[in-house]
């Protein structure tokens, strides 16, 4: 197994060790949501490495364009899954994050993926947009913000910039997940 893989496994491993965190000291600690954040931030770094080690290695594997997304996408579902539920403990009265949030975010990418697998049968590959990269990218810094200075409940300001990030995450979720519908409709659409 290659390195770029091995990132990958990690990236795997570290999601149920999040879980467990949050499981057994969420509802306590503060200090649980800063070792989730060190963990989520590892997590993170290894998707940008392993896509940057297989690209200037040209290290192209199956289980990598396989389980590279997938580990990605679970990643993030579980932090912000987490992130809903401590939302509504009174332990942590800052952490904003209705249920809605991580199922538009979800729901975007079950089209996504449907739609990549449809291109994948009619032999057509579709990569991913600068838009979708972008959602990425911001989702992954407010899920940090989160963790690290939401529990806190630290100021009113701070806690806004973690909304206003979040939001601004959904609002990129829903526009790139709108654009990547409009330019691959005729995949979608299809009479065949």
């Amino acid at each position: 197994m290659n390195l770029p893989n091995k990132l990958t496994l990690l990236r795997i491993i570290l999601i149920p060790v999040m879980v467990a965190i949050y499981l057994l000291w969420g509802d306590y600690s503060i200090l649980a949501y800063w070792v989730m954040g060190i963990i989520f931030v590892i997590a993170s770094f290894t998707d940008f490495l392993d896509g940057y080690i297989a690209r200037k290695q040209n290290i192209v594997t199956t289980f990598g364009k396989f389980m590279d997304p997938l580990a990605d996408k679970l990643l993030v579902m579980t932090a912000l899954l987490i992130l809903a539920d401590a939302a509504t403990k009174t332990l942590m009265p800052a952490i904003w994050m209705p249920f809605w949030v991580p199922l538009i975010i979800l729901t975007r990418e079950f089209i996504v993926t449907s739609v990549r697998l449809v291109a994948i049968g009619e032999g057509k590959v579709i990569a991913a947009s600068k838009l979708g990269k972008a959602k990425t990218a911001l989702t992954m810094t407010a899920i940090i913000w989160y963790l690290f200075l939401m529990p806190s409940d630290l100021h009113i300001i701070i806690n806004g910039i973690g909304w206003s990030l979040m939001g601004a995450s959904v609002l990129m979720t829903l526009v790139s997940g709108f654009d990547y519908v409009w330019k691959n409709r005729v995949i979608i659409f299809s009479q065949r």
